[in-house]
Formats: structure tokens, sequence, C-alpha cells
């Protein structure tokens, strides 16, 4: 069976034989790898802020074996927390990325020391050739796709055209959805994720500075959600998830340069603020929980939003 299993200083290794941390051997002191069994993802994950233990873990170990899942964006951050734990969960990933290519393939490279398959696909998913050319290369190699993540956003991004943000987070969420159907069958799923200041965008203002992100995320939500009869008809399940501000993303990063101590004034009307983990793990159940009534799965507290 694929996935993590818990086997443990079987002295396959010098990690296994040693005290469970690796030796370092020449000159260059380098640390000798792990084998399968000893790797962190095996351990319990690495994540940007800690480790997440076997217990921690959002999903069983081998409850994805035989999934297809693509992540968009995938390469860090939240994207990469989140393809890391529905691989860990037993299911074959898709990494996608658009101009980090060395840290999605080490990722796809500790992937595959699970035992799943991790393929790597760059495309600027403002393009639609980018887009055609990825999902080809999916169906050759996976033959289609079972979840489907649309993470990648972005808009706050310098140097980058007037209406970016919204050729990314409308315009290029809802083709990447269409041209995956053909690889979506009966019983697949489409996850979307959002903000809370996006999603809530119409009832509840946000800080100016993430106002082009929020109107065009919410945008490509409503966009998105006009095809729920669709998807329905074709036996797909459509879900959002929407967080608050998450702590160490881009995005917090360059509200709090723009705006000093808006991170730390949303967290103390908030309470608490979700950390990268933390939130990727909530994704990663969206792709198999049941799917709210309204299609909508809310994270964190949202008493400061006016509902919709």
């Amino acid at each position: 069976m694929r996935g993590v299993r818990p086997w443990a200083n079987h002295g396959c290794c010098d990690r296994c034989s040693a005290s469970g941390e690796g030796v370092e051997r020449g000159a260059m002191a380098q640390t000798v790898p792990a084998c399968r069994a000893c790797s962190p993802a095996a351990r319990g994950t690495v994540g940007r802020v800690g480790v997440v233990t076997e217990q921690q873990r959002p999903l069983a170990p081998g409850s994805l074996n035989g999934k297809r899942v693509l992540v968009t964006g995938s390469s860090r951050g939240i994207g990469a927390d989140t393809v890391r734990y529905i691989a860990e969960a037993g299911a074959d990933v898709v990494i996608n990325y658009r101009n980090k290519a060395p840290r999605a393939n080490k990722l796809a490279g500790e992937l595959q020391a699970l035992g799943v398959q991790a393929i790597v696909e760059g495309a600027d998913l403002t393009d639609a050739v980018s887009i055609q050319a990825m999902f080809a290369s999916v169906e050759r190699q996976y033959g289609g796709l079972d979840v489907l993540v649309l993470n990648a956003s972005g808009g706050m991004e310098s140097g980058v055209a007037e209406d970016y943000a919204l050729q990314l987070n409308r315009d290029a969420q809802v083709n990447v959805l269409t041209t995956a159907l053909p690889l979506l069958g009966r019983g697949s799923r489409v996850v979307f994720v959002t903000s809370q200041q996006a999603h809530f965008f119409r009832t509840t203002p946000t800080m100016p500075e993430y106002v082009p992100v929020a109107l065009s995320k919410r945008a490509g939500e409503d966009a998105l959600r006009a095809l729920i009869p669709d998807l329905a008809d074709r036996g797909i399940e459509f879900v959002v998830v929407s967080g608050d501000m998450i702590e160490g993303t881009i995005t917090a990063t360059l509200l709090e340069r723009a705006n000093p101590g808006a991170i730390a004034s949303r967290r103390e009307s908030a309470g608490k603020l979700y950390n990268v983990s933390e939130f990727a793990a909530e994704v990663a159940k969206a792709a198999v929980d049941p799917v709210p009534e309204d299609n909508t799965r809310l994270v964190g507290d949202t008493s400061a939003f006016a509902g919709e």
C-alpha cells in the first residue's frame, strides 16, 4: 500500500541505525539521506511553522490512494503544504508553478519518496496555451484528475499590468477549470481557495491595499459559482474554502509592508490568524469532506464580516 508506514529503527539507512537524525560524513559534513521510512514525511511533516505529527495530519494515510490531484500554485506556501498533505494521504499529485521550478522539483522529489507519483507542470495560468499544454501533459501521464484545487492567486505584485489581478483571480480560474473538465469525471471535485476579505467583499470593507485582490477574487468566485449547475450535471462537486489573512504568506507580507500593523490589527480583532500549514490542512480536508449545502467552507472567525 502506498503512503506513510510507521516503520521504526529497522537499520536500512544511517538514520535508522543512528539516533534518528542522520549522520554526517566527510569534510563537507553532508547528512546521509534517510530512507523512505525515516524521511520527515514518514515521521511527521516538517511544515513552515514546525512539525505536523502523525496525529495532526488532516488526512488519514492511504485515504486518497489511487486519486489524482492537481494543485495550482503549489511550489510554495499554502499550495505546497496542501499538495504535501494530499500526497501523504496516498494521492498521485501534480505540482504546478509559474517560475519556481527548483522549488517545485525539490518538493516533487520529497513526495515521490512517499511512494506516490508527483509530476511538475510549469504553466502561466493567465495564458490559455500554457494551460492547455499543462492539462495535455497531465492527461498523458495520469489519464485524468479526481481533484482540482484552484489555489494560485495574486495581484499585489509590482510591475504587472493594471488588470493582472482580474486576469489571474477571475479569468484564469475559469479558464483552468473549463480546460480541465475533460479530465474530471463523475465523483471528482473542484476546490477554490479564497479569503474572507474577498468572499465578504460586497458587505464588509477591506483595507485599501487589498481591494484589487479582494474585488478580483470575489469576481472569480462568482464566475466559478455560475458553473455549479453544469458541474453538477457532470457529477463534479464544487467547494469554496475561505480563510482570513494567513500568517506567513506573500500576500500578508506585502500587506504589512504597504500598511504596517495591518496583520497585527487583524490578529487582535480575530483572536487568531491561521498560519500556512494550518490553513493548508483545511484546504486538504475540503478535498474529501462532505461539501456544505452552500458550497462554502469558512475557516476561522467570521464575526467581523457581515453576511452576504
